[in-house]
């Protein structure tokens, strides 16, 4: 088994770029914050009536429709319930993300039901 530190890893691919979270659930808002704290330009893409809208807020984050979100940004993180992911991508991250050199996700279920248009990497 491997056991990776800080050390062993850098930033330097993520410096410079704008980051989209999209979600600010369990995953969204960790790994909004901890890439915010890392000095990284981060904002948070949420539906307008999202309950997590005011916590992403009071935590200092700028948040913006994850359409925006996508538009804007080098790395769009795709954390959003699974049931979303397909809507969400096909209607804002798809059509908008066209300057967007990366786009993983923390589920497989969107992709592996084929339910999602994104092409493959």
């Amino acid at each position: 088994m491997n056991i990776y530190h800080d050390r062993d890893a850098t930033l330097a691919p993520l410096q410079g770029k704008k980051i989209a979270i999209l979600g600010y659930g369990s995953q969204g808002h960790a790994h909004a914050l901890n890439l915010r704290d890392s000095g990284m330009d981060v904002r948070v893409g949420l539906r307008a009536d999202s309950a997590s809208r005011k916590k992403a807020e009071a935590a200092g984050l700028r948040v913006v429709d994850t359409a925006t979100a996508a538009r804007e940004a080098d790395v769009v993180m795709m954390l959003v319930p699974d049931e979303q992911g397909a809507e969400i991508y096909e209607g804002d991250v798809g059509p908008g993300s066209g300057r967007a050199t990366s786009s993983p996700s923390a589920t497989g279920s969107t992709s592996t039901t084929r339910r999602s248009s994104r092409p493959p990497t």
